[in-house]
C-alpha cells in the first residue's frame, strides 16, 4: 500500500489493526518460520538487485548501481543471511542462577517478539534501512510496517510490490509519503518504532510516541569527526577518509562530518585528497560513479553551507579539477574542504550530509580530544594512528555510538557489533543479536518448586521469623 497524501492516512489505522489483530491470533512464529522468512528477504534483494538498483538511481537522479550493490544490496544480503543462521540460538531459553535463599525455584528468561514494529525509513538508503531493521524485527518474530521518504517514490513502488509477493499484508507492508503521513505513522501504537533520520526529525517522533508509551529507537547522526593522529600515514588516511565523503555524495549518517589534522599537515593533506579524487573520479559530469545530492532543495541546502561559511571568513578548496557543480546537473556536487572554520558557521553546527569536509587543526591529541567532547555525542567518531596506547585513549575519553579505527563507516558492516547512537545522535541500537533483542521482550520466568522456604515467612510473625529474617539479611 503506498499512501502520498494526508487523506489516505487513516488507512494506516486499519492497516495497523488488521496487524495487531493478526498477531494476537496466531502462535509466536518458531525458528524455522523466522528462517524462512529472512530468506524471503534474501530472495527479493537478490533476484530484483538490478531493478533496485535502477529504481534507487532513478530517486536520486543518478546514483551508481556499483554504489548501490556495494552499500545497499550486499550489507542486506549479509544482514539477512546471518540473521537466519543464527535466530535459533538467539531464541533459546537461557537458565538463570537464583540467590541461596531462593532454592529450590528455579528461573529463566524467553524472548517473546514484540508485536507490531514500525520502522521509518530515510531517502538517503531507502533499500538498506528499510531492511535491514526488517531483518532484525522478523528474527524476533514481529509483523512490520515499513515508511519510506516520498522522496524516494521509485524505490517505494518496487519495495511495495515486491513484498506483496513474499508476505501477506497483516506480516508486512510498506507506506511511502511526507510529514503529514510521517506524524501519523509515528502517531501509531506500534510495540516498537525504529526512526532513522535527522535529530529535529526525531523530537517530533518523540512527541508522536510518547502518547501511546511506544518505545523508540533512534538512528539519527550528527556530526562525526575524522581524527588523524600523529604517526598515521597520512595518504593512506586520506584515502579511506574521502571513500566516506564521496560514496553516495556523502550523503551518509556515519560520513565523517569534519576533520581534525595535526598542525601543518593541511597542505599534505589536501594535496592527497586531491590525488585520490581525482584518480577516482576523473570528471564529474557524465561520470557514472559518482552520485547525485537527493533533490534540488538539498543541493541548496549544502551551497547554502558553503555560502554562510565564506560569508564568515572560511576558504573552499575544491577537489576536483573541474570545480563547482557539473555541465549536466546541478545535484552533482564537487567534493571540497573548507578551511578557517568557526564553531558560528552553519557546516560545523549542522549535520552536512554531502561532500563537504570541513577541516581544523590541533597541536596535541588531548586538544583534539578535548573539541570532540565540548559538542553533541557524535554517532561515529574515526581516529587514524598507530599508537595503541593512542587508540585506547580516544577510545576511552571521547563518547560516540561507535568507534572505527584507521577506517571509516565499516563498523556499520559488522553485523556482529550493534550499531547505534548515544545522546543527540541517537538510542537504542540494532544489527544482528542486538537487533533481535531491541525487536523482543525478554520475560522473566521464574518457577516455584512444590516445596518453598518462604511458607516459614507467613503470619503471624514471631521468633522463628525474626530468626529467619536475621540469617537471610547477613
Amino acid at each position: 500500500m503506498i499512501v502520498r497524501d494526508q487523506s489516505l492516512a487513516l488507512s494506516l489505522g486499519r492497516q495497523f489493526a488488521a496487524m495487531r489483530a493478526a498477531f494476537a491470533a496466531d502462535d509466536p512464529p518458531r525458528a524455522r518460520e523466522r528462517r524462512a522468512h529472512l530468506a524471503a528477504v534474501e530472495r527479493i534483494v537478490k533476484q530484483h538487485s538490478g531493478a533496485f538498483a535502477q529504481a534507487i538511481a532513478a530517486d536520486f537522479g543518478h546514483r551508481s548501481s556499483h554504489e548501490t550493490r556495494l552499500l545497499e544490496i550486499f550489507p542486506t544480503l549479509a544482514a539477512a543471511r546471518y540473521a537466519r543462521r543464527r535466530v535459533a540460538g538467539w531464541m533459546a531459553p537461557r537458565r538463570v542462577p537464583l540467590a541461596p535463599y531462593l532454592w529450590p525455584a528455579r528461573a529463566r528468561t524467553v524472548w517473546q517478539p514484540a508485536g507490531v514494529v514500525g520502522i521509518c525509513v530515510p531517502w538517503n538508503y531507502p533499500l538498506l534501512l528499510a531492511w535491514g531493521p526488517l531483518v532484525g524485527a522478523l528474527a524476533a518474530g514481529n509483523r512490520a510496517m515499513i515508511k519510506l521518504s516520498e522522496s524516494t517514490p521509485h524505490t517505494a513502488d518496487l519495495l511495495a510490490r515486491l513484498i506483496r509477493t513474499e508476505f501477506r499484508a497483516e506480516h508486512v507492508t510498506l507506506v511511502a509519503g511526507g510529514v503529514e503521513l510521517g506524524r501519523a505513522f509515528a502517531a501509531l501504537p506500534f510495540d516498537h518504532l525504529l526512526f532513522t533520520g535527522s535529530t529535529e526529525s526525531a523530537r517530533s517522533v518523540l512527541r508522536s510516541a510518547a502518547h501511546n508509551l511506544t518505545p523508540v529507537t533512534l538512528e539519527l547522526g550528527g556530526k562525526s569527526p575524522a581524527i588523524i593522529g600523529l604517526d598515521a600515514p597520512l595518504a593512506a588516511a586520506a584515502a579511506r577518509i574521502m571513500s566516506g565523503k564521496c560514496r553516495n555524495a556523502g550523503q551518509t549518517c556515519i560520513a565523517p562530518d569534519y576533520l581534525l589534522l595535526p598542525d601543518g599537515q593541511t597542505d599534505a593533506f589536501i594535496a592527497a585528497a586531491r590525488r585520490i579524487v581525482a584518480q577516482r573520479y576523473p570528471a564529474l559530469s557524465d561520470n557514472g560513479d559518482y552520485t547525485h545530492v537527493i533533490n534540488a532543495a538539498h543541493a541548496e541546502r549544502l551551497a547554502g553551507l558553503l555560502a554562510d561559511a565564506v560569508s564568515k571568513g572560511a576558504t573552499i578548496v575544491s577537489l576536483h579539477p573541474s570545480p563547482g557543480r557539473s555541465d549536466r546537473d546541478e545535484r552533482s556536487l564537487s567534493p571540497a574542504i573548507v578551511l578557517d572554520v568557526r564553531d558560528d558557521m552553519r557546516i560545523m553546527r549542522e549535520e552536512i550530509f554531502g561532500p563537504l569536509l570541513p577541516l581544523r587543526t590541533y597541536r596535541t591529541l588531548d586538544e583534539a580530544i578535548a573539541y570532540v567532547n565540548a559538542r553533541p555525542h557524535p554517532l561515529a567518531l574515526y581516529y587514524f594512528g598507530q599508537s595503541p596506547v593512542d587508540i585506547e585513549t580516544v577510545v576511552r575519553r571521547t563518547t560516540s555510538g561507535g568507534v572505527c579505527i584507521n577506517d571509516v563507516m565499516l563498523q556499520f558492516a559488522a553485523e556482529s557489533l550493534p550499531f547505534g547512537g548515544v545522546g543527540p545522535s541517537g538510542m537504542g541500537a540494532y544489527h544482528g543479536r542486538a537487533g533481535f533483542e531491541t525487536f523482543s521482550h525478554q520475560k522473566a520466568v521464574f518457577e516455584q518448586a512444590s516445596r518453598s522456604g518462604f511458607s516459614l515467612l507467613e503470619p503471624p510473625y514471631g521468633r522463628r521469623f525474626e530468626a529467619i529474617l536475621r540469617l537471610l539479611q547477613h
